[in-house]
């Protein structure tokens, strides 16, 4: 493992985390909040101060595996957590430490999951670093630092890139992939800034808007306010689904329609069935909801609250405009499906990804034609395109792995003795990174009242669900730290 060239990552990491500590000093001047700024402005300094010398001092080797790309990211996202929650906890917004490190690895991963029960308590400042820690998180902090660090060649790039992009495969074929980072993230700050925009127009005041804005982009969720987007009018709540579901879409199709490679983009296969599935569950919820007269039986209102929700949940961003727990069970279930499925590859989303659900089922599809026709000559295909053996058993044990992390989290969550659908549902909200559940962990609850133990078992399950498993996961074997 090449440790000096991750020491070298690692350092910019700090050095950019730091910096971007300084827009909270803003945020906190604006407010005159003089007694929490400070903190932004000394463990900014700090960990820009640490971070020099780690990036001055150049690695004698550029090689990098791909074990080294994914301990890189790993390593990237621990440093991230541990240096941002600093501010939280010694200002004492969040006092006790494991929670103020929960808050902040649900902030960059885009989870949104909360310790916090009187949000609108906090000052300004501290609310803006746990809204833009989405906005951080949710393109990724090593695709950021792909578009500015020098002296980062091809190897590098292409390993860091595959440690923390979304979704089965990274397209290898892409040159030039550091301009490629640089697009993705001035589609990801060209999409954030309209909404922004869109919220203003619609009666939003500035501090409002950009922390719902950076929510929204990353797909994460945090609110300043403790009833979510629920006091908003009907217009802000449908511009901020509508953009909860853009955020959703595989950015690669952004960039082949700024490419003018219009047939590439509107033949994703993925992104048709990823808009099937959230009207598909938004006019089944809308139906079922009407049918139990909620919503004084207005199927448009029924449909405005199912869109906004699924939209919310299949995105992984898990904003609410209402209690999902008084939902019909039916409603309920679809919610959860809608949880798991999750968002596109390549997206700010999270989830298992839309090209994984529709390779898995293509693959069952499979498997039943060579049973029932052993001579037939079956291939699974994604957009026309031969899905390779490869891609197929990467995508069948990622699930396994998944089932497999979901079933012991569950296990050991319902040893604080919560009823099952809270244990269960707070686990996959954390996993697939969405952050409500249902009952306790519901669209108006907290995590609060979980015990330390099961609150590092949920930042590990956020840690591991936004880095797609692997990367995550890899640090912890024995074999990863041999030579090469």
């Amino acid at each position: 493992m090449n440790k000096r060239l991750i020491v070298y990552i690692l350092g910019w990491v700090l050095v950019i985390e730091g910096a971007c500590m300084q827009l909270s000093t803003i945020v906190g001047i604006c407010y005159h909040e003089w007694a929490d700024l400070k903190y932004f402005i000394i463990i900014g300094l700090v960990m820009i101060a640490l971070g020099v010398p780690m990036v001055i001092k150049k690695p004698q080797s550029n090689v990098m595996y791909l074990k080294d790309g994914f301990a890189a990211t790993a390593f990237s996202w621990l440093l991230l957590s541990l240096a941002g929650c600093l501010p939280l906890w010694i200002s004492k917004t969040i006092p006790h430490f494991v929670d103020a490190l929960f808050e902040t690895i649900s902030g960059f991963t885009t989870t949104g999951a909360t310790i916090l029960t009187e949000i609108e308590h906090l000052p300004r400042c501290m609310l803006f670093w746990r809204s833009f820690s989405h906005f951080l998180g949710g393109m990724g902090v090593v695709v950021f630092l792909l578009a500015i660090i020098p002296r980062l060649g091809a190897n590098q790039t292409i390993n860091l890139m595959k440690a923390e992009s979304t979704g089965p495969s990274v397209n290898k074929s892409m040159p030039k992939l550091r301009n490629y980072a640089a697009l993705l993230y001035g589609i990801y700050c060209g999409l954030t800034l309209l909404e922004c925009i869109l919220l203003l127009f619609g009666g939003m005041n500035l501090f409002d808007a950009l922390t719902t804005s950076f929510s929204t982009a990353g797909t994460g969720g945090f609110m300043v306010y403790n009833d979510s987007m629920a006091r908003f009018s009907p217009y802000l709540q449908t511009v901020v689904a509508v953009f909860m579901m853009l955020f959703g879409v595989n950015f690669y199709v952004y960039i082949a329609i700024l490419s003018k490679r219009f047939k590439q983009a509107f033949k994703n296969e993925e992104v048709w069935v990823y808009l099937g599935l959230t009207l598909g569950f938004t006019v089944a919820i809308a139906i079922d909801l009407s049918a139990h007269g909620m919503f004084e039986g207005s199927f448009l209102q029924s449909f405005h609250q199912s869109y906004f929700y699924i939209t919310s949940v299949e995105s992984s961003t898990g904003m609410a405009i209402t209690d999902v727990n008084h939902w019909p069970e039916f409603s309920k279930t679809l919610v959860l499906i809608a949880t798991c499925i999750g968002a596109c590859a390549g997206s700010t989303g999270g989830g298992l990804k839309v090209s994984r659900f529709v390779i898995l089922l293509k693959g069952i599809k499979k498997e039943f034609t060579l049973i029932l026709h052993p001579r037939t000559v079956h291939t699974v295909r994604m957009d026309s395109k031969k899905v390779t053996h490869e891609v197929s058993r990467s995508v069948s044990v990622f699930f396994v792995i998944y089932m497999a992390i979901i079933i012991v989290s569950t296990i050991l969550i319902s040893l604080n003795g919560f009823d099952f659908t809270t244990s269960f549902s707070s686990v996959l909200a954390t996993l697939n990174n969405t952050g409500p559940g249902m009952n306790i962990v519901g669209s108006t609850g907290n995590y609060a009242g979980f015990s330390v133990f099961s609150k590092l078992v949920f930042c590990f399950n956020m840690l591991a669900g936004r880095l797609e498993l692997y990367p995550f996961l890899l640090i912890f074997l024995p074999a990863a730290w041999k030579r090469n």
